[in-house]
């Protein structure tokens, strides 16, 4: 693929209809941050905000759109206001998710990224007609478990065969 955003990139592609598609970029890791610059900060005290300040989570790149919104990609032994499901995993994206976390009551195992990457309707059929992905199953253990840089040839490694 022409755009150097998405090289050796896996994307964990959450919904595909005629409307479009969209999903998280799991393997592109910006640093770390203090929670608390994830947070609206109307929501907390200034006691609450210094103590957020303290928790540092590492945070990813999902995909170039609304890089200004964050998402926690979780497992599913955690709900909130926001959570949906998608197979094996869940995605939350509300206030109360960051809180939790900072506080080891969040979801065992999360995400949390920046943005999401999106396709319009047949836009990316029309990328993969042109064999710039290739297809993979969601496996918990990469999305997880295994560290940014193995991510890719992990899953290029499951992907499908074209025929």
């Amino acid at each position: 693929m022409n755009d150097e955003r998405f090289k050796k990139t896996v994307i964990a592609m959450l919904e595909n209809d005629e409307n479009g598609s969209w999903g998280f970029v799991i393997n592109k890791p910006l640093g770390l941050t203090p929670i608390a610059l994830l947070l609206d900060e109307s929501k907390n005290t200034s006691e609450e905000r210094g103590k957020l300040y303290k928790v540092e989570v590492p945070i990813f790149w999902g995909g170039p759109v609304d890089t200004n919104k964050v998402f926690v990609l979780h497992s599913q032994d955690y709900k909130s206001k926001t959570t949906k499901k998608f197979g094996i995993i869940s995605v939350s994206k509300d206030h109360d998710i960051l809180i939790d976390i900072a506080k080891n009551k969040g979801p065992k195992e999360k995400i949390i990224i920046l943005g999401y990457s999106g396709w319009g309707g047949g836009q990316l059929e029309g990328e993969m007609e042109r064999d710039d992905w290739v297809l993979s199953n969601i496996d918990f253990d990469i999305i997880f478990k295994k560290k940014p840089k193995e991510k890719w040839k992990i899953a290029l490694s499951n992907s499908f065969i074209k025929i």
